[in-house]
């Protein structure tokens, strides 16, 4: 697989998809190849059948790598399912020196200190998000890298996940025959996807709806405040129809599709819809009325589970207001009538998303559809994680490169030891912040 390439493996309820992308000129992203397959063997974002889903993986895979004529290495993948939870927490460490600037090694360190925090048994910790950061009791502090300080504190947002439900998907993916580059939550890949950066300042929620979780994410001030997932999505909907209508699931998921809507005043009552019956029975006759009347039972319960964990994090009140209101987006999103009752229910400014906010202007429709904001999402994480990775290579060859000069220079010049090695660092430093500019500034 070529280094600028990323592979993001959404592991759905419903679907498997493997999306193959890399950066273009102007920085937006390409995909090269999608491949899809059914999901089987994963119930409400969790795995339950090792080997069904190894299979999935491996058909999606096999259809991304043909699309894309690559073969595939390593993957990002999406976690989701109704173990995850989320809670803020804070934390601080003390610096040695506070004559010196704070740097990354400062943040990583508290990021770290963050990690090794004692959980329930079972649990482990998926993600660290920093939200703001206070130094020296300053508070409201963006981005510490460059300030003096000796305390460094900051509020971390921290979404965890339970270990084996982490360790069944690693190993379903490395019994693929690929290696796991990084595991995302599903929410924020969404998010990443769909949302606009003022989008996240302003406030917003992004609501994901899948075949087995409806995922959140809240944003504020261009930074994730809350996240959640609720065991719910497009499936029990089918479902509900199935039970209603007395049809094979094939048949209801179908109807959602084609005639579905979640409103049910839109319909009158005299449209009809016949339905074949099984092996040589008589076909059944269902009307759109009471298909829309099942959808909107359904969809209202999702909403209002979702609109409770919205409430919790405290949106009524004038600091905590979201005003972009809501973005919809996840193959539930298609849903006829769905942006109406959700600002019908919830009181908020709705759009549905689509993940062409960072995808190259020909992109093709299909992939611009809601139904692969997550896919799209984990491959810009990976693009992310690669470039990061390519930055500390550059980083370190410079160290390296910079030792050795230093070294060389101390030799030839025995009797002014000290002088050359402290000109040299100077201007190594100088060096180490020139080439990590114009490294990072290609990069974007």
């Amino acid at each position: 697989m070529e280094q600028n390439l990323a592979v993001g493996l959404d592991i759905g309820t419903t679907k498997i998809v493997a999306m193959i992308g890399r950066k273009n000129e102007y920085g937006k992203v390409e995909i090269l190849g999608i491949g899809k397959s059914k999901s089987l063997g994963v119930h409400r974002g969790v795995v339950n059948n090792i080997t069904q889903t190894i299979q999935s993986i491996q058909l999606a895979i096999q259809e991304a790598e043909a699309a894309a004529a690559t073969k595939i290495v390593g993957v990002t993948v999406g976690i989701a399912g109704q173990h995850i939870r989320s809670l803020q927490h804070s934390d601080y460490i003390t610096r040695a020196d506070s004559e010196t600037v704070i740097d990354e090694d400062d943040i990583d360190r508290l990021i770290n200190q963050v990690h090794k925090l004692v959980m329930l048994p079972g649990e482990e910790i998926i993600h660290v998000l920093p939200q703001e950061y206070k130094i020296d009791g300053q508070a409201e502090i963006k981005e510490p890298i460059g300030m003096y300080g000796g305390r460094l504190e900051a509020n971390f947002h921290v979404v965890v996940g339970q270990v084996s439900s982490i360790r069944n998907i690693g190993r379903c993916v490395k019994s693929a025959g690929l290696e796991l580059e990084g595991i995302t939550l599903e929410p924020l890949a969404s998010a990443n996807a769909v949302l606009s950066q003022e989008e996240k300042e302003a406030g917003v929620a992004l609501i994901d709806i899948g075949g087995g979780t409806t995922d959140l994410a809240i944003f504020r001030d261009g930074i994730i405040r809350h996240t959640a997932v609720i065991p719910f999505g497009g499936n029990v909907i089918s479902e509900d129809i199935k039970e209603g209508c007395s049809i094979i699931e094939k048949q209801a998921e179908l109807l959602k599709i084609k005639f579905g809507s979640a409103w049910p005043g839109e319909n009158k009552d005299n449209e009809i819809v016949s339905i074949p019956g099984l092996r040589g029975r008589d076909p059944k006759e269902i009307t759109l009325k009471n298909l829309s009347k099942i959808i909107h039972a359904r969809v209202v319960e999702i909403i209002e589970q979702v609109y409770v964990e919205i409430k919790n994090y405290g949106h009524e009140e004038q600091k905590k207001k979201l005003i972009a209101g809501i973005v919809l987006t996840g193959g539930g999103a298609q849903l006829k009538h769905l942006k109406q009752l959700v600002e019908y229910i919830t009181g908020m400014d709705t759009r549905v998303g689509y993940p062409n906010e960072h995808l190259a202007g020909d992109s093709d429709d299909a992939i611009t559809s809601p139904l692969f904001a997550t896919a799209v999402g984990l491959v810009m994480d990976g693009l992310k994680r690669q470039e990061r990775v390519k930055a500390e290579e550059v980083i370190e060859e410079i160290v390296e490169e910079v030792i050795e000069t230093t070294i060389e220079e101390t030799i030839e010049e025995e009797d002014e030891v000290v002088q050359p090695v402290i000109k040299q660092k100077r201007s190594f430093l100088d060096a180490l912040t020139e080439r990590v500019k114009d490294f990072l500034d290609n990069a974007e």
